[in-house]
């Protein structure tokens, strides 16, 4: 599995378990082999490079792990030693991979089923998106509704919608919400989490405002705790890139903090065990909250916005503003909504992943698979995909440019530690960068 942020690796990683040895009750589980269920991780290089406390928070182990540059992973690649290949990545390093795999598998009969899909909720990019991961044996739709879109999408442009396979969130699970159990709480009125998220909304002046509207709110409801759920340290990257983070602005929030308010950082699902109400912008943490019936709310406060991902939960029934939830309002999810997104409440997340498992199952029996065909060639895409390929380290025909690839012996020794200490710190210059400099030249800008 290639993962190339902390989210993605979560999916990923998940993923592939649940393709491979599927659910405890699942009669098709019966017998399979104990190497069918073993996972390798490779890290992508890049900026979004998760680091050892992010892989430990989501909980999820492999037996090795390795980090590699897109060129490396194609070399590194056995094809007779996968069955699967899960490409947990953003859309142009799928696209990269599909092409330096095609090239490295050309002529073979055998080779490993590759797949791919997306971490969570599908709200921008989504021809860009779903046309850099065609030529993926499965596209995973996380839904009834993206699996709609997706097969619309390859069919517009005489593409295959054979791909897509409609399964779930590999990431849902946990206990039953049972509102009995705040009582028994140091806080009886409950716990409210406010899930942030790196990006969105992505200025100081909304995040400033989002943070101090859940500082009020703990204010005002003395009997509750109110947790600001963090994805990251300063100094880790994300999926996407955190500017501004809430630890650095909640220190210079007026007036400092309640007893009853505090940052949390953890695995989302743990913190879940004891949430009363999920507040978000557009996290999928909404998803994972909805799943278990806790009560959830989309806020409104700065508006219902493609740019910040809340349009969309219209018609969820979720949307609320924080002077609602101040009020005392609790939403109430719609059950349709709930179902077409893939929150698969009850007993049919069990049977979510069925469909993927056998449609992977077959493909990795088959006798003969041809090449990945991604739609994007020289042909289709002539100004768009060598600049694609040329950022993760391939020439326009798919195979690696000359140097991309080291071989292990001239990865060795001094080198390596050479190479590698040259690398971190160029990763924390690039932070500095972007979460120091680059806001200071913005603000200088604006005088």
């Amino acid at each position: 599995m290639l993962a190339d942020s902390d989210t993605r690796w979560k999916w990923g990683a998940l993923t592939a378990h649940r393709l491979i040895t599927g659910t405890s009750d699942s009669a098709s589980d019966a017998g399979r082999g104990a190497r069918e269920a073993e996972l390798d991780g490779y890290l992508l290089r890049g900026r979004a490079t998760p680091t050892v406390r992010q892989l430990a928070e989501v909980g999820v182990r492999a037996r090795q792990l390795r980090e590699v540059t897109g060129a490396e992973f194609v070399t590194a690649v056995d094809r007779d030693r996968y069955d699967v290949i899960v490409l947990s990545c953003v859309g142009g390093a799928v696209q990269a991979m599909l092409h330096g795999l095609a090239r490295a598998w050309a002529g073979h009969a055998r080779r490993p089923v590759v797949v791919t899909g997306y971490v969570g909720v599908v709200y921008e990019k989504l021809a860009d998106g779903l046309l850099l991961r065609h030529g993926a044996d499965v596209v995973l739709a996380n839904s009834r509704h993206d699996a709609d879109r997706f097969r619309d999408v390859y069919t517009g442009v005489g593409a295959s919608p054979e791909s897509v396979v409609e399964c779930a969130l590999p990431f849902l699970g946990g206990a039953p919400y049972d509102e009995r159990a705040r009582r028994t709480r140091r806080y009886p009125g409950g716990t409210v989490v406010f899930a942030v998220q790196p990006s969105v909304p992505d200025n100081r002046a909304d995040r400033t405002y989002l943070l101090r509207r859940a500082v009020e709110h703990a204010r005002k409801n003395p009997d509750r705790e109110v947790l600001v759920k963090l994805r990251s340290k300063p100094g880790e990257h994300t999926t996407h890139i955190e500017e501004l983070p809430y630890q650095k602005l909640v220190a210079k929030l007026e007036g400092g903090t309640p007893e009853n308010f505090r940052l949390a950082y953890g695995n989302m699902g743990e913190v879940l065990d004891t949430t009363d109400l999920l507040v978000t912008v557009s996290s999928t943490a909404a998803l994972e909250s909805l799943h278990r019936g806790i009560p959830t709310a989309v806020l409104t406060d700065l508006g219902i916005r493609e740019v910040l991902g809340n349009h969309h939960f219209l018609g969820s029934g979720c949307l609320a503003s924080w002077d609602e939830l101040d009020a005392g309002y609790l939403p109430e999810p719609d059950p349709g909504w709930v179902a077409r997104q893939g929150v698969a409440v009850g007993d049919a997340y069990r049977t979510a992943f069925d469909a993927a498992r056998a449609r992977v199952a077959a493909l990795a029996a088959a006798d003969r698979l041809p090449p990945p065909a991604p739609y994007y060639t020289p042909t289709t895409a002539p100004g768009y995909l060598p600049r694609i390929l040329g950022r993760y380290g391939f020439q326009p025909d798919g195979t690696p440019r000359p140097g991309a690839a080291p071989d292990a012996a001239a990865a060795g020794g001094l080198r390596r530690v050479v190479r590698n200490t040259m690398r971190e710190a160029a990763r924390g210059a690039y932070r500095h960068g972007v979460q120091r400099v680059a806001p200071v030249i913005r603000r200088m800008g604006e005088l």
